[in-house]
């Protein structure tokens, strides 16, 4: 087996495979890519670690047919320290031999046959902007839980109902939620999906950016390919098993009526959060109270560090006193993606939603709503 790329195509595709192996891998085959040269003149770099599945294909100008595993982080950090000309790959025996202008390197290779065969994709549902469908993970995923013994709250929850595609997460403190339109295959298409938050994130990152659309497979209820969604776009696939659809009824817990709402500039609430927030301790809040034209953002205590600032503020309403674990204030914040940020309220203990922008002309839900818990303030 052998072929010559050019060392910026192939870096790309080996960082971009690689991205999917795992840190730990329950067998040493795991920590392999595996590298194969098609008949017809292609390179397939894949990774596999029986959960996530990565695959890029190449169009070879140059290539001798033929298959092989090597180390994929090590190829990886090879790849992107070889310089800029085009990378001759040969196996020669158990060896791999890299060779880009005057560097060579020499990589043992890993018993081919022991390594697990890619999952088959399922169905192709539908068609979405890469960009579009990067925003969007992006701004759910921030509220998806860490906790790994919560399963069903780690997860992005993907509810598709013909062409309107509804994404939600919790992590019990904070509820993302965001509606958008996509390309069904077909208009009556609907499905329900859960899928690990960590890896869809990482996985619309990585095909955000294309400018190409990402074509979704995912299998309708009770269709064939059922556990696993695929998503693929400009030569690239990945599959990722699915997690248990169990999720809260998160719908009933967005309010509809406010007493207080406030609009101010995104970027400069932003930046006082994160000023006041310095003297805050992990699991301290920010107070916030908002009187007439302006808000009044403190942190600390009289027994510590003490921080106070004061924005103009567009408000209506009642006055409110209310706190926020700021890390996940600054989280909605960046992630409501508009100048404007809209804070709605109904009690200082009651939930709170954070949107971006004006209300919409037509008195529906905006596409984008991050719902947070406030702390309760001491007497």
């Amino acid at each position: 087996m052998m072929f010559r790329v050019d060392r910026d195509v192939l870096a790309e595709a080996v960082a971009w495979t690689a991205r999917s192996l795992p840190a730990r891998p329950s067998v040493p085959v795991l920590a392999g890519m595996r590298l194969e040269v098609t008949e017809n003149g292609q390179l397939k770099l894949s990774g596999f670690d029986y959960e996530v599945s990565a695959e890029v294909t190449l169009e070879l100008q140059t290539g001798e047919a033929g298959v092989v595993l090597v180390s994929g982080r090590l190829l990886a950090e090879i790849t992107r320290a070889l310089p800029a000309q085009p990378v001759d790959f040969v196996v020669e025996g158990a060896k791999a031999v890299v060779t880009c202008g005057s560097a060579r390197f020499t990589l043992l290779t890993m018993p081919v046959e022991d390594y697990p065969s890619l999952p088959t994709m399922p169905p192709a549902a539908g068609r979405i902007g890469s960009d579009v469908f990067a925003s969007a993970v992006g701004q759910v995923a921030v509220a998806a839980g860490k906790d790994d013994t919560l399963p069903m709250l780690t997860g992005v929850r993907v509810e598709i109902e013909g062409d309107t595609v509804t994404l939600a997460a919790t992590d019990r403190y904070r509820l993302a939620v965001r509606e958008l339109k996509w390309q069904p295959g077909q208009p009556d298409f609907s499905a329900i999906a859960m899928i690990p938050g960590r890896t869809l994130a990482d996985t619309a990152k990585a095909l955000g950016g294309t400018g190409a659309e990402v074509e979704i497979a995912l299998s309708s209820a009770g269709g064939t390919g059922e556990g696993m969604i695929g998503f693929s776009s400009a030569g690239r696939r990945t599959t990722t098993r699915l997690l248990d659809p169990e999720f809260p009824k998160y719908r009933s817990l967005l309010p509809t009526e406010f007493s207080a709402r406030a609009e101010l500039p995104t970027a400069a609430f932003v930046e006082a959060v994160k000023r006041v927030a310095l003297v805050a301790e992990r699991n301290t809040p920010v107070r916030l109270a908002f009187r007439g034209d302006e808000v009044v953002l403190e942190a600390g205590s009289g027994d510590e560090a003490q921080a106070v600032e004061v924005l103009p503020v567009d408000f209506e309403g009642d006055d409110i006193n209310i706190a926020f674990n700021h890390q996940f204030l600054l989280e909605g914040l960046g992630a409501i993606d508009s100048d404007v940020a809209r804070l709605q309220m109904t009690t200082s203990t009651k939930p709170a939603i954070l949107t971006g922008g004006k209300p919409t002309d037509d008195g529906s839900a905006p596409d984008y709503r991050y719902l947070i818990m406030p702390i309760r303030l001491s007497s």
